[in-house]
């Protein structure tokens, strides 16, 4: 007997040519493949009481036969076989089709077994199995496997069974003993057997615990292995800045910390008085201050004697951060200055040369401080604002701009803890879950489009006040596969409307540049009252004198976008509104417009978007970063996420993982991997 799991396939009896170029188009090359095949659903025959089955749910009943049963022909060589069945006090018409051989074997007041459809309206069962007298069944469950080709399920299953016959001894075990102990989680061999071939629900139960378990862990010591690697490779500077100066200016500011903002502060000197660079994930919902944690940073870096840089992905966006870093550090004494595409001639000349020499202290702007001629002259802290705008390129040729800068990236879309422990795995994450005392929260309402006149009686009501609107809309033009209202019809419209009384702008995506930068201008002084636009604003532009946000078409938008329009109005002391223009067909679009008028809070509305749409339609298929797992759902086994991903981060920080012969199997995966560069470990 051949006993090496990497054999090909063609080593399991019954395996050939042309079976062997079926499995490979689903990628099982080897008897291990085949073996971690894992079914995706289960045929679940036990007996179900209809009065607790869903509508059309596979259910299998037994019953005695009601009616004589009726065979006849529809189509070319198509038949129907119809009775009624007696089930409990259910009196159901079943209906097989196209298996007229039955109508021999079946007679009335004959006990069956019946499997099928359940349709709860019309109490009928569509059959797709028979069995003839009372419910008998081997196996309460038999998996289901995704095929291609000429494979069908059950071949797959045989040539499964088979591969067990051959190599079931020779499955090893690849999490240590304390683990299996502490979670109380069947062996390797004994789960994958029971994934396979499993004789009751619990069966199937926990061997599911334990691959999702076994998943999750693999992918959290690679994520841990990773943090580890890069933080011992990348030596920071330990910043050791004034305690006491850092304490006068903070309460120096205007307004008192939150307890999380200053849970989150506390996090970041931690780093940044730490050896190894900082490289940590700052998320708060819109408005929640984490501008104020930045710049108590940058005043920590400064008293430690370096420079820090803080870069946002849009001009006008880099105007606002700088007059506001300009009003909380000038007092302290602090040199702050903008660098964006519109400083030109000598007083660029004149601002870099300043940089270099160290006169400025913090340096504001776009991707403009990425360019080859800005040269700091001891940058200890770099700030990326809305970090998923900027490539991965871009952000490290701004943190290569010093020596081993500490890095902190801040976003304002709220990601689901979920995703952040996946997607950000390597990097420290710390939250801002509380939101200032005092801050209005913004009213939303949902409205069908025949309200429409209503709404702008609304909107001109608050532009009467001085106030100003956002019109948002999914599209730029005309899409005859979409029926939408497009940005340049609704401007047409909006124009029409306050024709005379207020100024409507327009802004989208191919507006070039420049162009943008002056309708945001326009808008933020108050030039324009009325903004027509597409998502670009759904980022980075703060207008505290907007008090209304209408958005067109809105069940087109995901959750966390919706939020993250919803937070360009409340900016101000003005109660603010957002009015949501809507027609859902679907339940979960209708599910999606009332989670958002019953909630501001936008982890609570990120956690929502990733049950409703899944973790790749979150960030998005192409960006997304999720892994994908054969049995791990990180949704719904979110709880098995944060203990594999607590458990990976003890194992890697602990002397005897790198050492223990239990570990070895976990040090093996790591290596494999390419984590560890390949270098050997003790």
């Amino acid at each position: 007997m051949i006993s090496h799991l990497e054999d090909p396939i063609t080593a399991i009896k019954g395996i050939g040519g042309e079976t062997e170029t079926s499995l490979n188009e689903i990628n099982i090359y080897t008897v291990s493949d085949l073996m971690e095949h894992l079914p995706y659903r289960y045929e679940d025959y036990r007996l179900k009481d209809l009065e607790t089955t869903k509508h059309e749910e596979k259910v299998t009943v037994e019953g005695k036969i009601h009616s004589q049963p009726t065979l006849g022909y529809f189509g070319r060589k198509k038949s129907r076989l119809t009775f009624k069945l007696l089930v409990g006090r259910y009196l159901i018409t079943v209906t097989y089709f196209n298996q007229p051989y039955l109508k021999n074997k079946l007679n009335i007041n004959d006990i069956v077994t019946v499997t099928g459809k359940w349709d709860r309206h019309r109490q009928s069962i569509s059959g797709s199995e028979c069995q003839l007298g009372p419910y008998r069944k081997e196996k309460e469950f038999e998996p289901v496997y995704s095929t291609r080709g000429s494979l069908t399920v059950k071949g797959l299953r045989r040539f499964i069974a088979k591969a067990f016959s051959q190599y079931g001894e020779h499955i090893e075990e690849n999490l240590p003993q304390q683990v299996l102990d502490k979670y109380k989680l069947p062996l390797r061999k004994d789960a994958l057997r029971r994934m396979h071939f499993p004789l009751s629900a619990n069966d199937v139960k926990q061997a599911r615990r334990r691959f999702v378990y076994e998943e999750f862990l693999f992918f959290q010591l690679k994520m841990q292995a990773i943090r580890k690697v890069q933080r011992e490779q990348s030596r920071g500077i330990q910043q050791s800045y004034k305690l006491d100066r850092l304490k006068g200016f903070i309460e120096s500011l205007p307004f008192p910390l939150t307890n999380a903002q200053k849970r989150v502060v506390n996090e970041i000197l931690a780093d940044m008085k730490s050896p190894y660079r900082m490289n940590r994930l700052l998320q708060g919902d819109v408005g929640s201050g984490k501008t104020a944690v930045a710049v108590i940073a940058l005043f920590a870096s400064i008293s430690a004697g370096y420079q820090g840089a803080f870069m946002v992905p849009t001009e006008i966006l880099a105007e606002q951060h700088g007059a506001s870093l300009q009003a909380m550090l000038d007092p302290a004494g602090l040199k702050t200055a903008l660098l964006t595409s519109s400083v030109k001639g000598k007083k660029r000349r004149e601002l870099l040369h300043a940089l270099q020499d160290g006169e400025i202290d913090i340096l504001i702007g776009t991707h403009a401080l990425i360019q080859a001629e800005v040269n700091f002259n001891n940058l200890g802290l770099v700030i990326t604002d809305e970090q998923h705008r900027f490539g991965v390129e871009q952000r490290r040729v701004l943190r290569e701009k010093g020596e081993s800068p500490d890095v902190l990236f801040m976003t304002a879309t709220p990601i689901p803890r979920t995703l952040a422990i996946t997607v950000f795995g390597e990097m420290d994450v710390s939250v801002i879950d509380e939101m200032p005392a005092g801050r209005k929260t913004i009213e939303t309402f949902w409205a069908k489009h025949e309200m429409l006149d209503r709404i702008l009686g609304f909107v001109e009501k608050e532009l009467r006040q001085g106030r100003q609107a956002y019109v948002i809309c999914p599209l730029i033009e005309e899409s005859e596969k979409l029926d939408l209202q497009n940005v340049l019809d609704v401007h047409a419209a909006m124009t029409q409307y306050f024709d005379g009384r207020f100024r409507v702008g327009l802004m989208h995506g191919r507006l070039p540049s420049d162009e943008k930068d002056v309708v945001m201008k326009e808008f933020s002084q108050n030039d324009l009252q009325v903004l027509v636009s597409t998502t670009v604003v759904e980022v980075g532009v703060n207008v505290p004198n907007a008090t209304v946000m209408v958005i067109y078409d809105a069940e087109r938008f995901g959750l966390a976008q919706l939020h993250q329009l919803r937070g360009r109005v409340g900016r101000g002391s003005e109660q603010s509104y957002c009015i949501m223009l809507a027609d859902p067909k679907s339940e979960l679009g209708k599910e999606r417009m009332k989670i958002m008028t019953e909630t501001n809070d936008g982890f609570v509305l990120s956690e929502k978007d990733l049950e409703l749409r899944g973790p790749g339609d979150f960030f998005g298929k192409k960006q997304s970063g999720v892994p994908e797992f054969k049995v791990a759902d990180m949704v719904h086994d979110y709880r098995a996420l944060e203990v594999a991903r607590d458990d990976a981060a003890k194992l890697i920080a602990s002397e005897s993982f790198w050492k223990d012969p239990e570990y070895l199997s976990l040090r093996n995966y790591l290596e494999q991997t390419g984590v560890l560069n390949g270098d050997k470990l003790d």
